[in-house]
Parts: structure tokens; C-alpha cells; sequence
């Protein structure tokens, strides 16, 4: 093999074993064995198991983003490309489901990039973009487009978890179920939501006897919910 061949085999060997293993359960002696060379080879492509991991990370994460930026830049009405995202996301998980374990079982948490957790903001920053207009053309608080991005992209996110392993119902059928929960959510948006729930003052009186209002006194009673 060439030295670029030799690279994409260990690249390939080191991912399988990632989305088998975790990167904590793999070792160098088994990514050398794999490939029928000795680990001094790995050492010198990558430096190591670690360098390795990162390397699949990054790809990963570039094949997920280029297919959602893919599915957003196309021309359509804002549900057209809301239907575009969420399968993309749902094709990426398909096609590459160890790339997609890798990602949401061993990027560290804390980790500023180079996570599942970071291909989730860029993915919602895109979104983004979307729904300021949108926003702003009907009268809703632009600024709350970057909170409702954020959920969307993870509700996706998280439905995308779980059905990567009951893988029912088909596909189409989860992203017709998403899209519907997620366009018919945003197009009764209340402008100024509230709670309609919300902890009364004598729920926690136990927890803080010493603010309890003497005996016989009564509180006064409070408004109903709803008016001002």
C-alpha cells in the first residue's frame, strides 16, 4: 500500500472499532492487528489511538453538516426545507450509523468542538438563519429564533438516537411524524408564552417553616390563572 491507502485503511479500520467498542474499549494492538501491521505504524500516521478518534470525529461531523447545509440551501417554502433537514439528519443516521454512534457515545461533553454536541449548534446556527425572518415577519421576538433552532435540532437529534435502534417505523414515516409535530408546533407559537403551571407559595411552606405565616392567619387568596 501506498502511505495514503495505508491511512484510509486504518481510518477505516479505527471507525469500525470505534462505533464497536468506544474509543475507551479499543486499543492500538487491535487497530494494528486489523490491518496487519505493527503499531508503530499507527504511531507514525497518527500518532496514536487518540489522534486517530480525531480524525474520524472530524470527518463525521463534515459529511453530517455538508448534508444538512446541503438540504438548506436549495430554494422552497420554510416547511420544503424544514422536510429537507430532518431527513438529511434522518439519511445521515441511515447511512452512517457507526459514524452516527461514534458521535453520540464518545465525543466528550465538555469539549468547545470536535462533538456531537457542537455539530448540533452549528446544524441549529443554520437553522437559525431560517427563522429570524420568518420571525420577524410576523411579529415574534427575533432574538427567541436561536432558542426554538436549538430545540428543533435536538428534538431531530435525540428521535434520531432512538430510532437508530429500533429502526421503526420506516424512515419517512418518523421524519412525516417529526415534521408535523415540529411545523404545526411552530405555526400556533404564542408571541408572549407563559406556564400555564406554576409553584404556589404553600407548596413549599414545609421546606421553610420558619416563613409560614403565624397561626390563624390566613394568606391572601391569589388570582386566578390567567388574569392579570
Amino acid at each position: 500500500m501506498t502511505g495514503g491507502e495505508r491511512r484510509e485503511q486504518l481510518i477505516g479500520i479505527g471507525r469500525a472499532l470505534f462505533a464497536e467498542r468506544g474509543v475507551e474499549g479499543t486499543t492500538v494492538e487491535e487497530i494494528a492487528a486489523r490491518a496487519g501491521v505493527s503499531k508503530p505504524v499507527v504511531y507514525e500516521h497518527f500518532g496514536g489511538k487518540e489522534g486517530l478518534y480525531a480524525v474520524v470525529v472530524d470527518r463525521e461531523i463534515a459529511s453530517l453538516l455538508s448534508a444538512i447545509t446541503r438540504a438548506l440551501s436549495g430554494r422552497g417554502s420554510p416547511r420544503t426545507l424544514l422536510e429537507r433537514a430532518i431527513t438529511a439528519l434522518l439519511d445521515y443516521i441511515e447511512s452512517s450509523t457507526e459514524g452516527f454512534r461514534i458521535l453520540v457515545r464518545d465525543s466528550p461533553a465538555a469539549a468547545a468542538t470536535g462533538t456531537f454536541a457542537s455539530a448540533i449548534s452549528d446544524i441549529a446556527r443554520q437553522v437559525e438563519h431560517l427563522l429570524v425572518d420568518a420571525f420577524a415577519a410576523r411579529g415574534f421576538p427575533p432574538q427567541t429564533a436561536s432558542l426554538y433552532a436549538q430545540g428543533l435540532v435536538g428534538m431531530v437529534a435525540v428521535t434520531g438516537q432512538w430510532w437508530l435502534d429500533t429502526r421503526e417505523p420506516p424512515k419517512e414515516e418518523v421524519a412525516a411524524h417529526l415534521v408535523n409535530l415540529a411545523w404545526n408546533g411552530l405555526t400556533g407559537l404564542e408571541r408572549s408564552p407563559r406556564l400555564t403551571v406554576r409553584p404556589r407559595d404553600d407548596d413549599h411552606e414545609h421546606d421553610r417553616g420558619h416563613d409560614a405565616p403565624p397561626a390563624g392567619r390566613q394568606r391572601p387568596a391569589e388570582p386566578e390563572r390567567g388574569t392579570p
